[in-house]
């Protein structure tokens, strides 16, 4: 039996079947292919060794198949998740806004990150409200800095869900009480162009949340 014919059997052998032939070919005097052949030539029964090759050979490939489809599935879930970490635009930006107490001072905080390094901080008071007109004046300045840097692709993430949804929702099924805030946020969206608007939650908007507190704690 010559070395191709031996690698067939022993790739269509399962890991009982070559351990079998090992030991029947210590045994015996015949060669380790030998004891393969006729440990699978058992196996086979009745339908012969060729059918049974060719059965092993369509186990393997629909094992590959499968290992495949697993691999691209992993990949596709790997790549959803980075690029909800790592949006595909440009620019990024981040907001939020406070209020101390609820309504009280607010101050305001964003961060606005470009693809050449470029990094703005906003940090500042802006009067007295409450925690949306808080958030919705951080979402407002990020986006009037963004336009002042000419940024036409921005992907811009905030913890307020109220203003988030708010904004996406549109004036139909917007909050009461922020629609000049809702407009003028839509206004600015729409002279960017292309920005995305998504929620995280809190601890993954920490920058802006530092700003936004550091500009509250502040006094006149």
């Amino acid at each position: 039996m010559d070395n191709t014919a031996f690698e067939q059997l022993a790739t269509a052998a399962f890991k009982g079947e070559r351990v079998a032939a090992r030991r029947l070919a210590t045994r015996t005097d015949v060669s380790e292919a030998q004891a393969l052949s006729q440990v699978l030539t058992l196996a086979a029964g009745a339908p012969g060794l060729a059918h049974l090759l060719a059965e092993r050979a369509l186990l393997r490939q629909r094992d590959e198949q499968r290992r495949m489809e697993r691999q691209e599935n992993a990949a596709h879930k790997l790549a959803r998740r980075q690029a909800g970490r790592h949006p595909s635009a440009a620019w990024q930006g981040w907001f939020d806004g406070s209020a101390h107490p609820n309504p009280g001072r607010i101050g305001i905080g964003a961060l606005l990150c470009g693809p050449d390094g470029q990094r703005i901080e906003i940090s500042r008071r802006a009067g007295h409200g409450n925690s949306s007109e808080a958030e919705y004046l951080a979402l407002t300045a990020l986006l009037e800095a963004a336009k002042q840097m000419g940024v036409t692709g921005l992907a811009v993430r905030g913890d307020s869900q109220v203003v988030i949804n708010d904004v996406n929702l549109g004036a139909a099924r917007g909050a009461k009480g922020l629609e000049e805030h809702r407009a003028r946020v839509q206004a600015l969206m729409a002279a960017l162009g292309d920005v995305e608007l998504r929620w995280i939650p809190r601890h993954r908007n920490g920058e802006a949340d530092r700003l936004s507190q550091q500009a509250a704690g502040h006094e006149d």
